[in-house]
This record gives C-alpha cells, structure tokens and sequence, in this order.
C-alpha cells in the first residue's frame, strides 16, 4: 500500500509494503537492545508499523521513512517503562516465586514483600558511597568532573554542554569515557577494595 500526502505543493509517498523487508530487522534490533526482549521487541516493532499505518497521512517526509518509523517506536519503547513503572503498570507485571507444583504463585510487584533486612544501615552505606564518589569526582580533572556532572548528575542535553563549554560532542563523549574510566579506579581503589 502507497500512501501520498500532498504537504507544501509536492508529494509525499510512504511504501508501507516495503516496510517489513526494508526496516523489521533494524527496529527489532534498536528495540531488543532497550528492552532485552525478543519477544517484547517483536511486539513493540509491531505496534509501531501499526501506528505508523494509522498515522500514514501526518507524514510529512521532513524525514526518511525509517527516521520517522525509528521516532514512533522510541514512543513506543517510552510508553512500555512508563507503563512497567507506573502503579497500574505495577500492579499488572507479576513476579513468580514458586515453580514447584502445588506451591507454584506468583506475586503482583506492587505488593512483593519489602526486604527485610535493617533499612538504617542501607542509609548510612548509600551516604557513605556519596561521599566517596563525590571525592572521586573532585579528584577529575576540573573539566572531567564539569562535563561529567553536567551530563550525568544534572542531565544536561548533549548540544547545550557543547555550546557552554564550546566543545564537540564527540570531545564531550571522550571526556565522558575517561572521566568514568578514572572514576571506576577511584572507586575500584577507595570504596570496592575497603
């Protein structure tokens, strides 16, 4: 089926019997990386060729057919954790915990049994691993530890860094990989190997 859209006096043509041969693979596998799910994957690349059918006429070829059908399963992929992460997606992912027989049950997640080990000592550790990161952090040269906070902890996009500090972003993702190479060491050497 070709649909054609007439979008500013020209047109624009989506062959969407060409999507499966032409774009299955390539979504299966963007997908199955996000979700570590074969099945999963599978559906959501089905979900969106459907969406994409259904939203054939908004179109507007400002993008390559896969671009906008990689753009739509993004979504998708978006709006599977929102939902596994919501308290009604929750209350629909079960968990098993028994296999055997007469004792086989699952939980529902939202009602799993909370640990019960002391909760205080948890805190303190979790302060105490802060600390120690922080000071691993600070050891960073100044732009390491600059470019990593601003990506990691204040989360920052990718261009706005760039325009601050006036760097590439491929400068920016190799100052990022050698500041988390030097923060594994001062880890791997200060809190792992206590």
């Amino acid at each position: 089926m070709v649909f054609i859209s007439k979008m500013a006096q020209e047109q624009v043509v989506l062959n969407t019997d060409k999507w499966i041969d032409n774009y299955a693979d390539y979504m299966y596998n963007y997908a199955v990386v996000r979700v570590n799910n074969s099945d999963l994957a599978k559906d959501l690349v089905q979900d969106t060729f459907f969406a994409g059918l259904k939203s054939a006429k908004n179109f507007q070829g400002k993008s390559t057919e896969r671009t906008w059908l990689i753009s739509i399963l993004k979504r998708k992929i978006i709006d599977h954790y929102r939902k596994i992460n919501s308290k009604k997606g929750q209350a629909e992912v079960r968990m098993n915990f028994y296999d055997d027989g007469e004792n086989e049950g699952n939980w529902l997640e939202e009602r799993v049994p909370q640990s019960w080990d002391n909760q205080s000592e948890k805190t303190i550790e979790n302060q105490e691993l802060k600390s120690q990161l922080e000071s691993c952090i600070d050891a960073l040269p100044e732009k390491y530890g600059l470019v990593f906070r601003m990506k990691t902890i204040q989360e920052f996009e990718t261009e706005e860094i760039c325009k601050e500090l006036n760097i590439t972003a491929s400068n920016l993702w190799v100052i990022i990989h050698r500041a988390r190479t030097q923060l594994r060491k001062c880890m791997e050497d200060n809190w792992f190997n206590i």
